[in-house]
Formats: structure tokens, sequence, C-alpha cells
């Protein structure tokens, strides 16, 4: 008999089941770990025109925001990435309500959401429509992020605020500089382990030599 069980440690490979052509997943590594609930795109991703359901039910009337996930980024269960689709409560009106005479006036775009390379979003943590997250950040479980959170950079808390950083100010700009996630897959395999360690001197060493070894 075939077991359905779910396990805690299942993955969903991004780039294997989105489908929404609103939503951009660049590379092969993405995923979300679907615990408890439902599919990427059923569970995580809220108000974002592509969906089955919205394509056959409305045809959007404003710009569709899009979102963007990097390489090798990890999305905990119940995470929710909100996207701007209702959002036509305009804070700058008196009233809030979506009068559907004024709709088209009430909406307020936020702008793409970008996920940056290598980052790590926790357990029922919420991305506001609009934020950028940096490369390699950490969103704590349950944070509601509501401002762009910059490279390396761990937050956490309702409205989310910088905890830390991963490294040093001047590891993070070797970092950035390295350009480690825009690798060739030979060049990331081959320093695999660096990367699985925190030697920046020694994972910019080989760096060097992998391209002077190649050109």
């Amino acid at each position: 008999m075939k077991n359905d069980a779910k396990h805690w440690s299942k993955v969903e490979l991004l780039h294997e089941t989105v489908t929404n052509p609103n939503i951009h997943v660049r590379g092969t590594h993405s995923y979300y770990s679907d615990a408890w609930s439902g599919s990427f795109e059923d569970s995580v991703v809220r108000y974002l025109y592509g969906d089955e359901y919205s394509l056959k039910a409305w045809q959007p009337a404003w710009p569709i925001d899009q979102l963007h996930i990097g390489d090798y980024v990890c999305i905990g269960a119940e995470a929710v990435i909100l996207l701007g689709g209702n959002h036509t409560h305009r804070t700058d009106w008196f009233s809030l309500y979506p009068f559907p005479e004024f709709i088209l006036d009430a909406y307020a775009g936020k702008g793409d959401t970008i996920i940056g390379d290598g980052a790590w979003i926790g357990m029922r943590a919420m991305i506001m429509p609009g934020v950028n997250i940096g490369e390699g950040a950490i969103i704590a479980s349950g944070a509601i992020v509501t401002k762009n959170v910059a490279p390396y950079t761990i937050v956490a808390g309702n409205p989310a605020v910088p905890i830390k950083t991963r490294f040093p100010q001047a590891v993070v700009d070797k970092l950035l500089g390295l350009k480690v996630y825009g690798w060739p897959a030979e060049k990331f395999e081959a320093l695999k382990p660096l990367l699985c360690a925190n030697e920046i001197d020694a994972l910019e060493e080989a760096a060097e030599k992998f391209d002077t070894g190649k050109s």
C-alpha cells in the first residue's frame, strides 16, 4: 500500500512545481518545506494573479507585481509571501473601504518582491509586498517583514528588525564581491566544502585558483 503520510523534512523544489507566470525562480535548488501545509503556490503565495483560480475568476485592471526568488533559497513551512493583488485599502483616504466604483483609484501597488540567493525564510514568517530580501539573509520564524533586509542580516519580530549580521561587514562585502551564487555549477561544486565553512580568505584564494586554472 502506498504511504502518502508527510514527514517534516519533505521539500518541494520550486523550479519543478511553480506554474504561475508571475513567479520567477532562478536556478534549481530553492525549496519550500511543505510539512503540515499545501504546496508553495497554494499555501505560501497570496494575492498574486496567475494561479488557476484567479485566471478563471477575474481580469486584472492594473500592473501585476512580480515575485522573484533566487537560487538556494530555503522557505520554511507555513510561511506567507503576501503580494499586492488586493491592496485596495488606501491609507491616505478617509475611508479604507474598497468601494467598487473607486476600485481602480484605490489600488496602490507596492512593486515586485525579491528574495535573494541563499536566503532562509523561517516557519510562519510573513513577507509583505514589495520587500527586497538580500542575499544570505535570515528571516526568523514568525517575523513580519515590512522593510527591505540587507544581505547576510538576521531579522526577527513584528515588525521585523535587524538582530545582527551573520558575519562582519568586511566578510559580507567579500562574499558579495565573489558573487558565489552566480558561479558556474562546476565551480560551485568544486568549492562547496569551503562554502560550508566560514574561512573567507580560504574561499577567496580557492576561487582565484579555480579561475586561474580555467584561464
